[in-house]
């Protein structure tokens, strides 16, 4: 049986620009490369902020590459994590560094909805709250310390991607849902999207997603995308019901086995 269109998985050019656009979306203030690789140093919790990019082939041996890196993370008081995505470079780093038997963990799924022609109809009104209010929401629900709340509130005040971050409220103001977009080149980037415990499984996280699509192609986006962890299978079943599919699929690696 052939795929439609409209369920087929994104075209290489596609997922290479949505990688892209995630970068960009993620970006700290605290960042350095160092011979094509680029390093996160934020002191949140999104990993993909304090972690390594391998973006490039470089030049130095890999052994003189992790001794400066880790120096680097080291100086920032973070452990040293590489991100490993089908475009890391060199490609057979994810293999050297399984050979030095870094600990591979966190299983992510980037997901993609090729088209936002045909979404389903938005019911939910949002409320818009600034990036400081909403880093407070989010690490509320995650249980955050204060200086990974304050991070995450600096990277979305200083990030190059406009913020966009909202609320779904019942009648007094109680918090259903929450979840923010980022735009970038007709792509738009769902992120942090968090529904409390207490109301999960009840709709309000599909009734916050469909809206923030709606925002999203009212600006001019052509094609959504998000990231989800391998074992939430909850939200993956929500995304898939939505109309995502598999892009690609990244990890990260660290010395040691105890880094979350």
């Amino acid at each position: 049986m052939s795929l439609r269109p409209r369920d087929a998985p994104p075209t290489a050019t596609l997922a290479r620009r949505i990688e892209d656009a995630g970068l960009n979306a993620s970006a700290p203030p605290q960042q350095a490369f160092v011979d094509g690789w680029l390093l996160r140093l934020s002191p949140g919790k999104a990993k993909r902020a304090r972690c390594i990019n391998a973006l490039a082939q470089g030049h130095l041996p890999l052994s003189a590459m992790l001794a400066r890196c880790r120096a680097a993370f080291a100086s920032a008081g973070l452990p040293l994590i590489v991100r490993i995505t089908p475009f890391t470079q060199p490609r057979d780093l994810d293999a050297r560094l399984s050979i030095l038997r870094w600990h591979r963990f966190d299983e992510t799924r980037v997901m993609a909805r090729i088209h936002l022609d045909d979404l389903p109809p938005s019911t939910a009104k949002l409320r818009a709250v600034d990036s400081a209010t909403y880093a407070e929401t989010v690490g509320a629900l995650r249980g955050s310390p204060p200086e990974q709340i304050a991070a995450h509130a600096e990277r979305l005040r200083e990030s190059r991607v406009p913020y966009q971050g909202y609320v779904l409220e019942d009648r007094k103001g109680g918090l259903l849902a929450c979840g923010q977009i980022a735009m970038e080149d007709g792509l738009a980037g769902l992120y942090d999207v968090f529904t409390p415990e207490q109301h999960r499984r009840k709709g309000y996280g599909k009734l916050l997603c469909i809206a923030l699509l709606h925002a999203a192609r009212e600006q001019g986006a052509l094609h959504a995308y998000l990231q989800v962890s391998d074992d939430n299978l909850p939200a993956i079943t929500l995304y898939e019901q939505l109309g995502f599919v598999l892009a690609y699929r990244y990890h990260y690696r660290s010395e040691s086995p105890d880094v979350e």
